[in-house]
């Protein structure tokens, strides 16, 4: 079987370098439409060739690891071109819903929605990591219009390069990425801004210990992704920033009221988190 990536950054690099080490594919073949990423994923051995667009048609799996809008458009041309009957077609996004929806019905049993819960702050091919999926949670979601063949061969993929699959409506996969993974993006860059608004850089760099650098890390994060990100979960993100803006503004008004048992209860009811965890 021969599988294709589109997109040869951080997800597809690290993806065409688990499925290498742990996938029988014959061959692993790579699309993107920056050169020098071409370039790289050759050097790096990411992939074992460069092909166009048009070549995808000879792939048994493709997985399209780009940003919302992108992954959108790429379905379209897809379902244009003539691919094999059988050929599964993955999506990296991190918001389901809208995809789903909008993959054309032709290609729509071929299709399988899937978000994997792993990633770092860095992007590129050289950022690809062999173990990034590794023991990471892999999101499938609306399996029910997918093909029984796509379903089975992508839970088989994600199975061999030990990854826990977790099956989800699309709508509620949304709902919770809002909360658990969209939101902490703003804060961070919330967080950032407002520093830098504050602080000149050498009081930054002075003070800033292991809390900031910790929450700051997020805001390495490529903001033309995020911005696609945020644009197409907007409803379910503008709930959770609404709920986080409630808590701080809680938190502000007991230190204002300075009713610090009280603020004490807030932060050990927060405390519960790592017990789930």
């Amino acid at each position: 079987m021969i599988l294709g990536i589109i997109g040869l950054g951080l997800m597809g690099g690290s993806f065409a370098l688990s499925c290498k080490q742990n996938y029988n594919f014959t061959k692993i073949v790579g699309v993107d439409h920056n050169k020098e990423h071409c370039k790289i994923a050759l050097e790096l051995n990411l992939i074992d060739e460069i092909i166009e667009f048009d070549e995808l048609s000879k792939c048994d799996v493709i997985v399209i690891s780009v940003p919302i809008c992108a992954i959108i458009c790429t379905l379209k041309k897809l379902s244009k071109m003539n691919l094999k009957e059988n050929v599964t077609i993955i999506d990296f996004g991190s918001t389901k819903e809208e995809i789903s929806k909008k993959c054309p019905t032709n290609i729509r049993k071929n299709f399988i929605p899937s978000h994997p819960m792993a990633g770092t702050e860095y992007s590129g091919p050289e950022a690809a990591l062999p173990n990034l999926f590794e023991n990471k949670v892999m999101v499938v979601c609306n399996i029910e219009e997918s093909g029984e063949y796509q379903v089975n061969l992508a839970l088989d993929i994600y199975k061999s390069i030990k990854m826990n699959i977790k099956i989800m409506n699309a709508h509620e996969h949304d709902r919770h990425a809002a909360f658990i993974s969209h939101m902490p993006h703003i804060v961070s860059y919330s967080l950032t801004n407002s520093v830098l608004k504050q602080e000149d850089k050498d009081h930054i760099v002075t003070l800033a210990a292991g809390g900031f650098r910790s929450m700051a890390r997020l805001a390495k994060s490529n903001p033309a992704m995020w911005k696609d990100i945020f644009e197409s979960n907007e409803k379910n993100l503008l709930n959770a920033i609404d709920a986080f803006s409630k808590e701080l503004k809680l938190a502000k008004e007991l230190i204002e009221k300075k009713e610090y048992d009280e603020l004490y209860k807030w932060m050990k009811e927060g405390n519960k988190l790592h017990e789930i965890l």
